[in-house]
């Protein structure tokens, strides 16, 4: 089969290896029809992980189902279905309180398995023709019927939709709060729809690309560009002087400023001062253990400087970690069947899997109109 292999830093190239192919009866092979690129997979891309040469990228996926183990009840040949990033087993003692995300068996030694990712197990990403899915009863949402028009909208339940909600789950939003999102990517124009779904009263968001704020925009947020003035000034003006009530932080260990010199610990310490006395925060851009390429001592032992003084007197809350894609994908999945949401309105690009290494350039350059990638197989 055709698959995106993982070379080394900034180099992928789509290789013939060999077919994907089931190898437990609890198993489920999937024809990758619609799989994405990631923000999460530009860490990797960039060498800022530990990922080894030769893997198949790609944890966003979407197909139809071509085989199944004889052990399989529930999925069928022939089934529409989106695969959570997580790779779960469903009955540890974490999957069994619906934290898919630290799943105990999957990845033996620590928490948690996802598919073509650095340090989260053996699995083979979807950037591909073949998926295995692992514990396929209880990983495939299956999907309804509208599944093939719609599958630039149900390809965002494997991750970004799910994870954007959750960061707004994280900070605890309510009807008719404010809410602050740092980072107008793919997740964070996500967090700004799941809070217009919760009937948040003011959605701001603050990024310095014009053609994600101006998404951000469409979705009825207000957009904040923080290389055309203070951010946090920005946020208060906004709202009285208080702050907001809740915030989202959607851009992780490598966010910088408007120079482009790297500050891990930015969007965090903006956070702190953005969001009001008693506020909540949710954080779902990615921090690492360590990272051997950070800017400075700390960061490359995966540690900030966090203004937890301020914090603290604040009272406020921290949220975090990665999103259970099982405690949301049902229900999101029906406001998109209903067609109460659309998450696919921040798709720039329908590519074949040929085109990925390209793609994968103009995404990590964050040029212009390149929002999110849609990478398409069987084309």
């Amino acid at each position: 089969m055709k698959a995106l292999v993982y070379n080394g830093p900034h180099d992928v190239s789509v290789k013939t290896v060999p077919d994907a192919k089931i190898e437990r009866p609890t198993d489920v092979l999937v024809r990758i029809t619609s799989t994405n690129i990631c923000g999460s997979d530009l860490h990797m891309y960039d060498g800022r992980t530990d990922m080894e040469s030769g893997r198949v990228l790609g944890h966003e996926n979407l197909g139809t189902v071509i085989e199944i183990g004889n052990a399989v009840d529930r999925v069928k040949v022939g089934d529409w279905v989106c695969l959570p990033f997580n790779v779960s087993c469903g009955f540890c003692k974490n999957c069994e309180r619906g934290l898919t995300s630290a799943c105990l068996t999957v990845n033996p030694g620590t928490a948690g398995g996802a598919y073509g990712y650095a340090g989260m197990g053996p699995y083979s990403g979807g950037q591909a023709e073949l998926l295995r899915v692992p514990y396929g009863d209880f990983n495939c949402l299956r999907l309804p019927s509208d599944a093939e028009e719609k599958q630039n909208d149900y390809v965002m339940l494997s991750d970004i939709f799910p994870t954007g909600y959750h960061a707004t789950e994280l900070a605890q939003l309510k009807p008719g709060e404010s809410v602050v999102i740092y980072g107008a990517g793919p997740v964070g124009l996500m967090a700004a729809m799941s809070a217009s779904l919760k009937g948040a009263s003011k959605i701001m968001i603050v990024d310095r690309l014009a053609d994600r704020l101006a998404l951000a925009e469409k979705m009825g947020a207000i957009a904040i560009d923080d290389s055309d003035g203070n951010a946090v000034e920005q946020v208060l003006e906004l709202t009285k002087g208080e702050g907001a009530d809740k915030g989202c932080e959607c851009v992780g260990y490598q966010a910088h400023d408007p120079s482009g010199e790297e500050h891990p610990n930015m969007t965090m310490n903006d956070l702190v001062r953005a969001v009001r006395p008693t506020g909540i925060l949710g954080v779902v851009g990615v921090f690492v253990p360590e990272d051997p390429k950070g800017p400075d001592k700390l960061s490359k032992k995966g540690v900030m400087a966090f203004d937890f003084g301020l914090f603290w007197n604040k009272g406020q809350t921290i949220g975090s970690g990665q999103a259970n894609v099982k405690l949301y994908n049902r229900h999101l999945r029906d406001l998109i069947h209903l067609g109460k949401a659309k998450p696919s309105i921040i798709v720039s690009h329908e590519l074949p899997l040929a085109k990925a290494p390209a793609a994968y350039k103009h995404f990590d350059a964050r040029d212009k109109g390149w929002t999110k990638i849609v990478l398409k197989p069987a084309a």
